[in-house]
């Protein structure tokens, strides 16, 4: 990829695992935004060979906690049915969520196994990096093992939420609005689970938002968090 199209995981790659968020200067990768879809397949087709994956998956996100496990291998661009994560224990199959203000999170196992999720509030409420450890947990790999990142999100600073979302984010009583620091929470949960290594990117998609697109900002782009296990 060419600088400054992509903010790479570094902590990952001495596992043979590939993990970066694409930036504005990379395009739109969101399939149902204002670009032609051409253009946007375009985008995912050179991405897909660049990377030297044989396969791309992505899913139509809804901002729950279902987390897809994908065991046989396939070529090209997949789309799934709806999810808000993906793994796979299968080197060369490159997992994807799209996002522009929610957090990517990114696992990473020594043995190459791979997950990742977005997760804006509803799926931080939900606990969906939880359900990531899980499907990891029945192939065998203990949470002690993986190591967890998380990309460019909005952050505490931009992010306001109404009363009722900060109470169930929080736990807190809450009768007003609020900023609350969706990344925080979900270093947290990382740790409560089990995970010693969890790392954050200190990119804003709303405080940088000459280098990410933002919902919060009007933006209908949307940048993706990739990962995949090296052949």
């Amino acid at each position: 990829m060419q600088t400054g199209t992509i903010e790479e995981v570094a902590e990952f790659a001495e596992f043979g695992i590939q993990a970066f968020t694409t930036t504005r200067a990379a395009g739109t990768f969101g399939l149902s935004g204002t670009d032609p879809v051409g253009e946007v397949m375009g985008r995912w087709t050179a991405l897909l060979t660049e990377i030297g994956a044989r396969g791309i998956c992505v899913a139509p996100q809804v901002h729950g906690d279902t987390v897809l496990a994908h065991a046989n291998p396939w070529d090209g661009f997949l789309r799934t049915r709806p999810a808000d994560g993906h793994a796979t224990q299968e080197r060369g199959l490159a997992l994807a969520v799209t996002i522009a203000d929610c957090a990517p999170v990114f696992l990473a196992h020594p043995s190459g196994a791979v997950a990742i999720v977005h997760s804006g509030w509803r799926g931080t409420e939900a606990r969906i990096i939880h359900q990531a450890i899980r499907v990891l947990g029945r192939a065998g790999l203990a949470p002690d093992e993986l190591r967890a990142h998380i990309g460019p999100a909005i952050c505490g600073r931009c992010y306001e939420v109404s009363a009722d979302v900060r109470a169930r984010l929080t736990g807190e009583a809450s009768n007003r609005p609020g900023n609350v620091d969706i990344r925080s929470l979900i270093a947290e949960q990382a740790a409560e689970a089990g995970i010693g290594r969890v790392s954050v990117s200190p990119s804003c998609t709303r405080c940088d938002n000459e280098s990410f697109f933002s919902h919060r900002a009007g933006d209908a782009g949307r940048q993706i968090a990739v990962i995949v296990a090296k052949q």
